[in-house]
């Protein structure tokens, strides 16, 4: 018995037909509680250019090449709401080195509760975790250089091997 459950169709040309045309992803919706107070939340801290909306239906930013969108939950095969205490999404946002903590200062002007304040990692980059109004989270990150990691390790996310 072959244990490849793929095997059978690695000849067929169609076996991934669509999906291996696949060169980027174009945008990311969440799913909102309160459309309204996460469109303020997005559009006042993060200033994104909004590209497309229907109020009350749908609102999409322009992040760079990429459109993040915002809809209410409630189509029949959203499921159900995530735990009061549960993230449902944690979206990643590049910036620039020195940027990381100017973010930092302005969550903390506008009293933006931070999970993890400015950090350099153990992988080569610098971070900043925060939540939206809906309990998703939040990154601000730089690459860093290699260098900068190994002489200031945090040791926050090491993986624990059992």
């Amino acid at each position: 018995m072959n244990k490849n459950p793929n095997a059978a169709s690695q000849g067929d040309p169609n076996r991934n037909a669509g999906f291996d045309a696949i060169r980027g992803l174009g945008y990311v919706f969440i799913l909102c509680d309160d459309i309204d107070k996460m469109k303020r939340f997005y559009q006042d801290l993060f200033r994104f250019r909004i590209e497309e909306e229907t109020p009350g239906l749908m609102v999409e930013f322009r992040v760079g090449s990429l459109f993040l969108g915002l809809r209410p939950r409630g189509r029949h095969y959203d499921g159900p709401r995530a735990p009061k205490q549960s993230a449902s999404v944690q979206l990643s946002f590049r910036v620039p080195p020195s940027d990381v903590d100017i973010a930092y200062e302005t969550l903390r002007a506008q009293n933006i509760d931070v999970i993890e304040p400015p950090t350099n990692q153990d992988w080569p980059h610098r971070t900043l975790y925060f939540r939206d109004p809906e309990n998703n989270i939040l990154e601000v990150f730089a690459d860093i250089h290699v260098q900068e990691t190994i002489s200031t390790p945090s040791g926050v996310h090491q993986l624990v091997e059992s």
